[in-house]
């Protein structure tokens, strides 16, 4: 679906189930920007606060395109921040910090992920917050929490250090190979804010029923640990690392036209795959008897056999085939193929953001994948340029007049 599209109107008389909630988020990067966003998508609004006139580091990464001013906005802000407005104000000085505790009061949620200690230090953390306006909810997102006393706490951390220290990567090694580092991009910043969507709707709920705020401290680590279960429930089982050979199949092989994934973990399945790929003497064959025997002689057997079967038949013919055989297979897609995929097409999980540089192909993001029977999908707006809605936020909600927030511009405090 394309940015600004009419939504279902139908779906549109319902609203969407998050509007009247408000956001006051001081985030960058992934793991808060990612739940705003998705809170956004389902009709919360999210004030963004960014440093005035370098906007939060997101805006640096690469690759990037240019605002209409020229300035670089890179993919990762791209990704996570639809639907949100901008407020450029230096948090660094005490005029700013003063205008940041009186827009709390007009929210219901606060955010930040920042190294511990940083909202404190600029006398905005949670202990302030709740001392002036104890129904507000606060979150913090750090690689390893904002209360307790973990021996990381002070370590600055990206997605990658979560995710190594969750076990998995070890859990997934090879003898004799080193671990794959961040096979799936940014998991632990997706994880993690997937966790802080749930605990903001769960504090949202807990406030109807108390009208207390509260405070939400998530560490990525922590996070990661829940995504990788596997890794500390097989440890405590006596299987520090994926079994090899293991009582499952889960591999690649190849078509005429590139390669499927296959994954069987079931006896009626390995049968079904026999049967079909003309290898029925499998079924009585001791060498397959128990399931070890699977993994044993995946790559010396099961795979040259099935390659020799679909060495003709295209992906797509081979996943059908598969799928009537009760066999769950996927395509390796490409980047480019998953772009084209008639199911997501389908169901709008391609948006398109025009871009403001002279590039005619616009930019491509994922949709919202949450898809409700009373919920229209979009209308979604760009991203912000930075501290685009300062001014109207600040007049809005403070009350500023012109020469207030010119004063304030010519100081530096807020964003021209």
């Amino acid at each position: 679906m394309d940015l600004g599209q009419i939504s279902n109107e139908e779906a549109e008389k319902y609203g969407k189930p998050l509007d009247g909630v408000r956001i006051l988020a001081v985030e960058q990067m992934q793991a808060l920007p990612f739940a705003t966003q998705l809170l956004a998508r389902l009709g919360a609004e999210v004030v963004k606060i960014e440093h005035p006139t370098k906007g939060e580091s997101a805006r640096g990464a690469a690759p990037s395109m240019s605002d209409p001013l020229g300035r670089p906005v890179g993919a990762t802000f791209l990704r996570n921040n639809l639907n949100k407005k901008s407020v450029g104000i230096d948090l660094s000085t005490s005029e700013g910090q003063e205008l940041f505790l009186r827009l709390v009061p007009k929210f219901d949620v606060v955010g930040d992920n920042f190294k511990p200690g940083t909202m404190d230090k600029f006398g905005i953390g949670y202990k302030a917050i709740n001392a002036k306006y104890p129904d507000v909810i606060v979150i913090s997102i750090s690689g390893f929490g904002n209360s307790g006393n973990s021996p990381y706490q002070n370590w600055p951390a990206y997605n990658s250090v979560a995710e190594a220290m969750s076990g998995l990567y070890d859990f997934k090694k090879r003898e004799g190979e080193p671990p794959v580092v961040n096979p799936m991009g940014a998991v632990g910043d997706i994880a993690t804010s997937l966790f802080g969507a749930i605990g903001i709707l769960a504090a949202l709920r807990h406030r109807e029923a108390t009208g207390e705020g509260q405070y939400i401290d998530l560490a990525m680590f922590d996070c990661m640990a829940s995504l990788a279960d596997v890794a500390i429930n097989f440890a405590s089982m006596g299987i520090p690392r994926e079994p090899d050979p293991a009582p499952y199949v889960i591999a690649p092989f190849s078509c005429s036209d590139g390669y499927l994934v296959i994954q069987f973990v079931r006896e009626h399945q390995f049968e079904n795959l026999a049967h079909l790929i003309g290898r029925s003497d499998w079924v009585e064959d001791p060498r397959f008897k128990e399931r070890t025997g699977w993994g044993e002689h995946l790559h010396s057997e099961i795979i040259p056999a099935i390659e020799k079967w679909a060495k003709s038949l295209t992906r797509s013919q081979t996943s059908k085939l598969l799928t009537e055989a009760n066999v769950a297979s996927g395509p390796v897609l490409t980047p480019e193929e998953v772009i084209n995929d008639p199911h997501l097409g389908e169901r709008n999980m391609i948006v398109s953001l025009p871009r403001t540089d002279g590039v005619d192909e616009p930019i491509l993001l994922p949709g919202n994948p949450i898809k409700m029977s009373k919920v229209s999908e979009g209308p979604e707006t760009r991203v912000p340029w930075v501290g685009e809605h300062t001014k109207q936020v600040l007049n809005e909600e403070l009350g500023l007049d012109q020469s207030e927030l010119e004063d304030l511009q010519k100081a530096g405090i807020i964003s021209p």
